[in-house]
């Protein structure tokens, strides 16, 4: 809870703090904000009963610690006089320059963005919030002080409101602020936000903890002694100190992964930091001669660092007391990046001795701003934000040792999206160290992958694997391929989707208003025209299952302001496209089975019969089951008129009998000519007469009339063949 009083104190305390820290500041310029934010925010306060400008000073302050600059310093002081004050953005680059107001400007287009507001609003808005950080990284470690001191002071807003901003919290803000490596920011977010989530718990976790706390910290001053000792008979430069786990991260391995208090290994670290990566390796060495390591706990992240550019060595070893406690060896240089992440480039100008790898080290912000651009659907983004930017990462290695880092839980598609898309695309398999595994098997850390892919030009992923992959850039890659390479498809698939939600709703309108009515809400989701819309629906860029309710709303407006009876209205008849190559009239999205009596082709003339509890069953219309004249039928009604698609390519069965002369290689001959044309054999079967010859049954899989004809064609021409009938009960 903030103790603010007055501005004055957190004035004083900011200036102390900038004098503390040994860098220079433009105090001019602070002093200067200073006093525009206290005049603008003049009689403002907030749900506490505070002064509001002690919040954005208290932010302020927040940066001085991180070691950010002047200009992330002026900006957070005047980070909300644009938008709740009277002073303009204008007015901030004239008096404070053009760097200092695209800041404030980039901070101004976060600060709406509540967890519980319209999908199309938030997906908007952490949109801007993403690219606000491809443009400026410390407009987005502005927007993380200014939650962290939200959550600090978070006590006066009602409780829903509290859940709402934990919840955002924890979704949005702590895994970037992860991804961006600033560990304390970090993990308050998540200890601050899991207090309001689940509070029992959280007590629970703080009880254990304040037991112990009188041993914990005498076998900590315990354990550094001995590893000091140790070290300095080397002689090795170090810094040995110890910390104890955050309760967010024992809270995740008590109730997400099950186990105990005591079965934590890592509640107690010592952490010792040295000079150079040399003596990293070499402090291993001592610590495991010190203390017996417990075996599969060693991470080495130094060779393999983190995506958030985390390195240091990890060992689990368990003293003479019989406890186990982790041991963190890094340099010096780790450590500045361990806790401050990207703000180490400023605090402790880490990129100047070396070449400055900033872009390199923002580089996933651009691939991730990549990955969103095509998701229409918030949750997705948020999702997407939760796994890729997830604390717990697997490293994976390719045949060739190169290194793959992947959020836990992803799967060998998510694995082959990373490494290129044509990978996954082509993907049709994989081998997981030398063994084929299925193809939603969770990778683990250290295990080599192989990924077996086709030749083949026209193959792609499956629709079914945007409920596997793990990785928001996997899924966005996949109906990137769809959107792509299957338009039609789509197209197809997102009107039949629709059509069937709308139906399920009730939603009907005569067919002119009807297709006004989507239009309207295809300009809603960004598409120009309606195909846009359903191909959207179609590769899943778009979720129904997020806008019907929308779509209904704006429904119910349309029938009242136009007094249109809803229940008067009879949807138009139209034809549409259904399995199989197929169009029925009338019906949509019914079963089609072709009958095995006759097994049409496209080409043949055709006629549709409405089973009960199996669809529509389609006949040749020369088939003997079909009565001559229907209307004479028992039941002429279920007898309807179907026709072929255009351009249909799905393979379909036929069955030739085969009148021959018996000889040695006949069922050989008639093999080797269905090969030869690219046939698909399904069943072949023989029997032989009194008179010498053979009848050979045989069902192959054509596509046409015309293709099954000249498969007769050609089989003809074998030595001995008599005659070749199409099978099937037909009348003469």
């Amino acid at each position: 809870m903030c103790k603010c009083i007055n501005a004055n104190q957190i004035v004083e305390e900011l200036k102390s703090l900038i004098e503390k820290s040994g860098k220079i500041y433009d105090m001019a310029a602070i002093d200067k904000a200073i006093d525009t934010a206290i005049k603008a925010h003049e009689g403002q306060k907030r749900s506490s009963g505070e002064d509001y400008v002690c919040h954005p000073l208290q932010v302020a302050t927040i940066l001085v610690e991180l070691g950010m600059d002047s200009e992330t310093i002026v900006s957070a002081i005047l980070h909300d006089v644009v938008e709740d004050t009277y002073i303009s953005l204008d007015e901030i680059t004239k008096n404070f320059g053009k760097d200092v107001a695209a800041l404030v400007d980039g901070v101004t287009k976060l600060n709406k963005l509540p967890f519980t507001s319209k999908e199309e609003q938030q997906a908007e808005n952490v949109r801007k919030m993403l690219l606000a950080m491809a443009q400026d990284i410390r407009v987005i470690i502005i927007k993380l002080a200014d939650r962290l001191h939200n959550m600090r002071t978070i006590g006066s807003l009602p409780e829903q409101k509290r859940r709402d901003k934990a919840k955002e919290t924890m979704d949005i803000y702590a895994p970037l602020a992860h991804r961006l490596g600033i560990r304390a920011v970090k993990e308050e977010l998540e200890d601050l936000s899991l207090r309001i989530l689940d509070p029992i718990a959280y007590k629970e976790i703080e009880e254990a903890l304040a037991l112990r706390e009188s041993d914990r910290n005498a076998f900590l001053e315990s354990i550094k002694q001995r590893i000091t000792e140790n070290l300095q008979s080397i002689p090795i430069e170090c810094q040995v100190s110890g910390r104890v786990k955050s309760i967010t991260g024992i809270y995740r391995k008590m109730y997400v992964q099950g186990r105990s208090f005591d079965e934590i290994y890592d509640i107690y670290a010592v952490r010792v930091i040295v000079n150079t990566v040399n003596d990293c390796y070499n402090v291993l060495g001592i610590i495991h001669d010190m203390f017996r390591p417990i075996p599969n706990r060693f991470k080495d992240y130094i060779s393999t660092p983190k995506s958030n550019m985390y390195q240091s060595l990890h060992t689990t070893v368990i003293s003479k007391e019989k406890i186990p406690f982790e041991v963190q060896i890094r340099t010096w240089e780790m450590h500045y990046t361990a806790e401050y992440g990207i703000a180490a480039h400023w605090k402790y100008k880490l990129g100047i001795q070396r070449k400055d790898k900033l872009e390199e080290r923002l580089a996933w912000i651009r691939q991730f701003i990549e990955n969103q651009k095509d998701v229409d659907d918030a949750e997705d983004i948020v999702r997407s934000i939760k796994t890729d930017l997830s604390s717990d990462d697997v490293f994976v290695f390719t045949p060739k040792g190169d290194v793959i880092t992947l959020p836990v839980g992803a799967t060998v598609i998510d694995f082959a999206y990373a490494i290129h898309s044509e990978v996954g695309n082509r993907m049709i398999g994989a081998k997981v160290d030398g063994r084929i595994v299925p193809i939603d098997y969770e990778v683990k850390t250290g295990e080599i992958v192989e990924i077996l892919t086709s030749s083949s030009q026209g193959r792609g992923p499956s629709r079914d694997w945007l409920n596997i992959v793990k990785t928001g850039e996997a899924r966005n890659k996949i109906r990137t391929w769809f959107k792509k390479e299957r338009r039609e498809e789509n197209i197809e698939q997102g009107r039949n989707e629709l059509e069937r939600e709308l139906s399920r709703n009730n939603i009907r309108l005569p067919e002119d208003k009807m297709k006004e009515f989507l239009m309207m809400q295809a300009k809603k989701q960004h598409c120009e025209t309606l195909e846009d819309f359903y191909a959207a629906i179609g590769y899943g860029g778009i979720l129904l299952s997020r806008i019907m309710t929308r779509i209904k709303e704006d429904y119910l407006r349309l029938v009242k302001a136009e007094n249109i009876q809803p229940e008067n209205i009879v949807p138009p008849t139209r034809t549409r496209r259904n399995n199989g190559g197929v169009i029925i009239d009338n019906m949509d999205n019914c079963l089609v089975k072709f009958a095995r009596c006759c097994n049409p082709v496209p080409g043949d003339d055709i006629i549709g019969f409405i089973t009960r509890g199996y669809g529509v069953s389609i006949h040749k219309t020369d088939c003997i089951n079909v009565p001559k004249d229907i209307s004479k039928a028992p039941e002429p009604d279920r007898w309807i008129d179907v026709k072929w698609e255009d351009n249909v390519s799905d393979e379909f069965k036929a069955t030739l009998t085969i009148e021959a002369k018996n000889r040695n290689s006949l069922l050989a001959d008639v093999t080797t000519q269905l090969a030869a044309m690219r046939v698909m054999i399904h069943a072949i079967s023989a029997r032989e007469s009194q008179e010498s010859t053979v009848f050979m049954n045989v069902t192959v899989g054509v596509n046409s009339l015309e293709h099954l004809q000249s498969v007769i064609t050609r089989l003809s021409r074998i030595s001995g063949i008599i005659k070749i009938t199409r099978s099937g009960h037909s009348r003469g």
